[in-house]
This record gives structure tokens, C-alpha cells and sequence, in this order.
């Protein structure tokens, strides 16, 4: 089964949270709160998500984190790079030489085709668009599926 892993998840629901006021400066505490991730794993994220530069810090009293670019210019892409490091379903995909039969295997080309179908459906999708409440059709968030912008049958096997 290829699945994200679970800080991740975590991860896109804290800056979906983010996203949803993106002007105000939160603290790990209410936004494990509001999202119901325990308060230690939000804290973690947020410092990798700011080591990344998706979120910026504010020290202070009255500080916490706030995302460093509008909600509508950080993909999901991002965020998931960010924990889980580059978006590929297989090594090869990303890197070259970690695999005994890369010089003779027949689905490499493939496989990087499904690979960058997957990335660009996770960069057409902004936080903006994970935080809004309805969708345009009125179904609540997440029970329509993401529509492509871009044609998977058209990628380049050497893209």
C-alpha cells in the first residue's frame, strides 16, 4: 500500500488550520486544540515545517507560528516534501543507482510517468484550497475528488 505517513497527515491538518486565518500567529497549543493532534507532535511539526520555510516563527509573548506565504501560494507538494522529503513512489524515481537492475529494467520510464503525475496532482492543490470550508458544488470539503489540470497521458517518460 503506498501511503503518506501519519506526521504527515498530521502535518497537512496543522497547516490547513494554518491556512484557515493565515494572518493570525498561533501557538502549538491551540492548534492541537483546534485539530486534536496531541500538543508534542504539533510542536514538532511546526519546527520542521519552519526549518522548511512553510512557517515562520515569532518569538515574543504574543508569539507562536504563522505561515510564511499566503495560503494560495504553498502546494501540498510543499508540505508533504517538507516532512517526508522528495515525492517519489520508487528510489529510482528521485535517484539514480540504488537499484542492481536500473541500467536493464523495462518499467523505469514508467514508473517516473506515475511519479510526476502524482507530484503535479500535489502542487495543483494549495492549502487555500484545503482550508475552504464547501467546495464550489456545496459538498463538504473532501468528498469530491481532485480534478487534474494536466493530462498524465501527456508526461514525458523522461520528465
Amino acid at each position: 500500500m503506498f501511503k503518506l505517513g501519519k506526521l504527515t497527515d498530521y502535518g497537512t491538518v496543522v497547516m490547513t488550520a494554518l491556512a484557515a486565518t493565515p494572518e493570525a500567529v498561533r501557538n502549538a497549543h491551540e492548534l492541537a486544540a483546534e485539530t486534536r493532534v496531541a500538543a508534542p507532535t504539533v510542536s514538532k511539526l511546526l519546527k520542521q515545517l519552519a526549518r522548511s520555510g512553510l512557517v515562520e516563527s515569532i518569538r515574543g509573548a504574543h508569539g507562536g507560528y504563522r505561515l510564511a506565504r499566503p495560503p494560495d501560494r504553498i502546494s501540498v507538494a510543499e508540505v508533504v516534501s517538507a516532512l517526508e522529503g522528495p515525492i517519489a513512489l520508487i528510489q529510482c524515481a528521485v535517484h539514480h543507482g540504488g537499484c542492481n537492475i536500473e541500467t536493464h529494467c523495462g518499467v523505469r520510464a514508467n514508473w517516473r510517468l506515475i511519479n510526476t503525475a502524482i507530484r503535479e496532482a500535489l502542487e495543483a492543490v494549495t492549502l487555500a484550497q484545503m482550508a475552504a470550508p464547501l467546495r464550489r458544488d456545496g459538498l463538504p470539503h473532501g468528498d469530491t475528488p481532485i480534478q487534474f489540470v494536466r493530462n498524465p497521458a501527456q508526461v514525458q517518460a523522461g520528465d
